[in-house]
């Protein structure tokens, strides 16, 4: 039997340093570190991913400071600013140490910064960890979801132990499933588990089915997101994806998409920082809410829309103004 693979590169460096030891992958490390963080895409639009590490660090270090891993609540100072000249001095040393490992590839990076309560400046640990991204191909399957558990506490923020705290909902996953859908009751989709979630709606006043064209896109569609006052992470692609349908004129509503309305729904997709926007094939959603209580997946009669690839919008904030964006950087 031949051996396993390697695992894939990566490089951890924690307040400047870098770890003498084989880092885990980027999952595994944020299981097992309490913390604030963010993850970016060769460093896409890093100024906004510093100003919400900021955000979610002075946010849990004052409502829920465990999960920054301080022993009680705090006021910290803690600025944009700061967190550029605390944060990136770590992100130069951890991406020019995996240059130097792999100098002949151009493959993206997956850069994940990290603040920690600890004894450092600000009282605050920083910790990188930067691995190779392999982006999927426009046109490719699309994500296949389902609705699988409530709402997150924190929500406005981005922190580490979301990511084992979220293994309690695997129960829920169906075959093929690749990213879990919250609600918190039944109807309202907030977010994905490690994504945002948008549609493109049918609105009522125009229910006909009929040919899509830029004529009819201003009164007869929008797209839908929830809105961060129900409770979701500010994504930064959300964000993008928001301005973008602002400056070439498709109609944006920030409101949870109601699976009551379903029908209405002409696509779907996904964002986040390294998927960009992803397509959805499907939706799942149990025909009763108290069901996300029972043992598995198994156990619960499920409801499902399909979508026939990517829909035009969805085309064209992926290949078109989204990409113009990214060039920008901003």
């Amino acid at each position: 039997m031949s051996p396993p693979p390697p695992p894939p590169p990566a490089v951890l460096v924690s307040n400047g340093a870098i770890s003498p030891n084989a880092p885990p992958s980027a999952a595994s490390f944020l299981e097992s570190t309490p913390g604030a963080y963010t993850t970016a895409r060769a460093l896409l639009w890093w100024p906004r991913h510093l100003r919400r590490l900021a955000d979610s660090a002075r946010l849990l270090a004052r409502s829920h400071p465990h999960l920054l891993g301080l022993p009680e609540p705090r006021v910290l100072n803690f600025s944009e600013t700061h967190a550029r000249s605390f944060v990136n001095p770590s992100v130069r040393v951890a991406i020019d140490e995996m240059r130097r490992r792999r100098p002949a590839t151009e493959e993206d990076l997956a850069v994940t910064a990290l603040l920690r309560g600890g004894g450092s400046g600000d009282g605050l640990d920083v910790f990188v960890h930067v691995g190779a991204y392999v982006p999927p191909v426009f046109g490719e399957d699309g994500a296949r979801v389902a609705v699988a558990g409530g709402g997150r506490d924190a929500a406005a923020a981005k922190y580490a132990p979301w990511a084992r705290i979220r293994k309690s909902m695997e129960k829920m996953r169906p075959p093929g499933v690749t990213e879990l859908l919250l609600t918190n009751d039944g109807d309202h989709i907030l977010e994905g588990s490690v994504t945002n979630f948008f549609v493109v709606c049918r609105k009522e006043e125009h229910q006909r089915n009929g040919p899509f064209s830029n004529q009819t896109l201003d009164n007869k569609f929008e797209v839908q997101t929830a809105p961060l006052s129900d409770g979701i992470l500010p994504g930064i692609i959300r964000q993008i994806v928001i301005e973008v349908c602002h400056d070439v004129g498709i109609p944006v509503r920030e409101v949870s998409p109601s699976w009551s309305t379903h029908e209405l729904w002409q696509e779907a997709f996904v964002t986040s920082s390294l998927r960009l926007i992803q397509h959805v094939e499907s939706v799942q959603v149990p025909l009763l809410w108290k069901d996300v209580q029972s043992k598995s997946w198994n156990d619960v009669s499920w409801a499902v829309k399909q979508f026939q690839g990517a829909g035009c919008i969805t085309t064209l904030l992926q290949q078109g103004n989204i990409e113009e964006s990214k060039n920008r950087g901003i």
